[in-house]
């Protein structure tokens, strides 16, 4: 999977780390529920791609 990211997207990544890096020296409880809610938007995400390419026959592409 991070082999398809370019650039920008592990400069994301990395900027998505730092925040929750940030958030976690304030209060770990808060942290924890911040990355749950990555996961699953992230999970809700590659559910929507998946089911769209398939939708259009490229369902083994992803």
């Amino acid at each position: 999977m991070f082999d398809r990211l370019d650039a920008v997207g592990v400069f994301g990544l990395l900027l998505v780390l730092a925040g929750l890096a940030l958030v976690a020296l304030e209060n770990l409880l808060i942290a924890g529920g911040l990355v749950l809610v990555l996961l699953g938007l992230g999970l809700a995400v590659k559910s929507l791609v998946s089911g769209m390419l398939s939708a259009f026959g490229m369902g083994g592409m992803f």
